[in-house]
């Protein structure tokens, strides 16, 4: 089956300097910042030589075909987010002190890729010692429904066909995330970010949610809503999926652009780098505490310190999941 971008929005007129995400999570007033934490970022590549990658080493291993690099720009973005340095004087990324990047290009030039590179480069980045995989990514079933029905499927026919390929996927990822636990249990293994997905249509209709795609919605991955400002609280972004662990910021966010400089965009793959970031934040903060950390003790931190009361009354869990992440 066909993995794609979870495609993000342009941010019209955005303030190259308001990196409010880093504030809302608390990632500036931290005490830590990744430090000996190697992360995974599996998307469309990256550009190495950005300014905001400065001193990192970087480990790229291609799984699309296309090569190694970033011509989509995607990765990159999400890349700066997790732990870039700062451009030009602007900081960009939560876990700034992260020193090791594993990149895994499993989505080609076009943000399209397949189930197989997506488990190909989930397995090498746990084999490879990352601590925590970021994947800003999924599977679009309700679009694979419309281009069924498209092409003049019946509309029962198709979504029948699009069942039996989720089922089937979801079945894959469990057991991919069933070795990563088993990894875990042992003081290794990976924590696993996934984005939920920008599907839904609250803007249309308040109703009007898609819950969270593949791999968000497999056992043991900590799903990722986007949320925006909204006055002095926030609120869950109009296209992000329901049914996540946790949220992140999501709109107009400033990160690292493939070529150099800045850009901001919105989705559910920008909130999620932001918390793939946190739990790099955590999993240093445990192992200062004199601990092991492990996927199941870093998640737990990640949801049991998440904020509900930024939302004020429109933090339903529906949409929110147990709150925003925040930093230790």
């Amino acid at each position: 089956m066909s993995t794609r971008l979870i495609k993000p929005f342009e941010a019209a007129e955005a303030d190259l300097n308001d990196v409010w995400g880093l504030d809302a999570v608390g990632a500036r007033s931290s005490a830590f910042t990744g430090a000996g934490v190697t992360v995974a970022v599996l998307d469309t590549g990256i550009d190495a030589d950005h300014a905001a990658f400065k001193n990192v080493d970087i480990e790229q291993r291609d799984f699309s075909g296309d090569g190694d690099g970033d011509r989509q720009g995607h990765g990159t973005h999400c890349a700066g987010t997790i732990f870039g340095r700062d451009v030009d004087g602007v900081r960009i990324g939560v876990a700034t002190g992260v020193k090791r990047a594993l990149i895994g290009k499993v989505l080609g030039d076009k943000g399209g890729g397949d189930t197989q590179m997506l488990v190909e480069g989930i397995q090498w980045a746990v084999s490879s010692g990352a601590n925590i995989v970021s994947m800003s990514l999924g599977f679009d079933f309700p679009g694979m429904v419309d281009d069924w029905i498209k092409d003049s499927w019946p509309p029962a026919l198709a979504t029948s066909n699009a069942l039996e390929a989720y089922r089937v996927n979801l079945r894959v990822f469990d057991a991919v995330m069933d070795l990563t636990k088993a990894r875990g249990g042992l003081g290794g293994g990976a924590l696993v970010v996934a984005a939920s997905g920008n599907e839904s249509l609250r803007g249309t209709h308040p109703e009007w949610r898609i819950a969270a795609s593949l791999p968000a919605a497999a056992q043991d991955v900590i799903s990722v809503a986007a949320v925006a400002r909204s006055g002095g609280l926030l609120r869950v972004a109009d296209f992000s999926n329901s049914m996540a662990v946790a949220s992140g910021p999501g709109v107009g966010i400033v990160s690292a652009r493939s070529g150099g400089g800045l850009a901001a965009l919105s989705g559910t793959s920008m909130a999620c780098p932001h918390v793939a970031g946190l739990a790099a934040l955590w999993w240093e903060a445990i192992r200062k505490d004199s601990r092991t950390p492990t996927p199941t003790n870093v998640s737990a931190k990640l949801i049991s310190s998440a904020r509900r009361d930024v939302f004020g009354n429109d933090g339903i869990e529906v949409d929110v999941g147990q709150g925003l992440a925040i930093a230790p």
